[in-house]
């Protein structure tokens, strides 16, 4: 299973997991259930979830660059107090089933997200010491939760979310049955796989008579992680692509300059290196 989610990864940047023994599908439908109760609460009860951070706060349908896109960031869910805040936030007088719901499927997404990136390590070869580092995300992750309006015009699809690479170790997405994510073929890197793993480009379209509803778990490193290519993934064939750097100096520099190959611009080597 490994050698074929590397595979996938290196060919597409993603993949579709059936994982009901993991997480039921009861599981995934009480959570879409939350998004909708969530998604239907007062503009100025949803305006009250704010954060310094980029992609956390409350994001409205009132941004002309994303209109149909409505959505929250909430961090460390899994582990932190986070998910009984943000409730109470919410909802003052309470809602223990929306906590438990968000806190229990946040946990085990984000367990599944650090399964695959351990598949990830052991379909690449590497020493068992880099599983270290997927483990330490699990005190860094992001949720997103996400709702994507009906366009105007039903009968001509409109952007939902721009095209764009997750800027996360790795994202792990549940979704409702309205389609709409469409994902290009090869662009972007990985850094950590010195290239070899591809980063999917992707964008939300939305057509049709029903609103699209998504959960994303992003596995996040924390920012003071040093982002560098294992000395196993350098070679003859595949010279060193990108310099060591700090994860939050790189996101600090993607979200002022919202550039697509921020990557390339803030670390790629010119000309890659072969290490002796």
């Amino acid at each position: 299973m490994s050698k074929k989610v590397r595979e996938a990864c290196e060919s597409h940047g993603c993949f579709v997991l059936l994982c009901d023994n993991i997480i039921t599908r009861e599981a995934r439908e009480e959570i879409l259930k939350c998004l909708k109760c969530l998604f239907d609460l007062p503009e100025d009860t949803k305006s009250k979830h704010k954060s310094p951070k980029p992609y956390r706060s409350y994001h409205s349908t009132k941004c002309p660059v994303i209109p149909l896109c409505e959505s929250f960031g909430i961090d460390d869910v899994p582990l932190g107090d986070t998910a009984r805040s943000f409730t109470h936030l919410m909802w003052p007088h309470g809602n223990p089933a929306f906590c438990e719901t968000l806190k229990r499927m946040g946990s085990e997404m984000l367990e599944l997200n650090l399964m695959v990136l351990k598949m990830i390590v052991e379909g690449l070869g590497l020493p068992k010491r880099y599983m270290s580092d997927a483990e330490k995300m699990k005190s860094t992750s992001n949720l997103r939760l996400m709702k994507y309006r009906v366009p105007s015009n039903s009968k001509s699809p409109e952007p939902g979310l721009v095209a764009h690479t997750d800027k996360s170790a790795l994202t792990v997405l549940c979704q409702n049955e309205v389609q709409g994510l469409e994902v290009q073929t090869k662009q972007g890197k990985w850094a950590w796989s010195n290239g070899r793993l591809h980063a999917a480009t992707h964008r939300v379209m939305m057509g049709g008579e029903k609103e699209r509803y998504s959960f994303g778990v992003f596995a996040v490193p924390k920012e003071e992680v040093v982002i560098q290519v294992p000395a196993e993934l350098v070679d003859a064939d595949h010279p060193l692509r990108y310099r060591p750097f700090l994860y939050g100096q790189y996101f600090d520099f993607y979200t002022c300059s919202l550039q697509h190959n921020a990557l390339e611009l803030f670390a790629a080597l010119s000309p890659p290196l072969t290490l002796n």
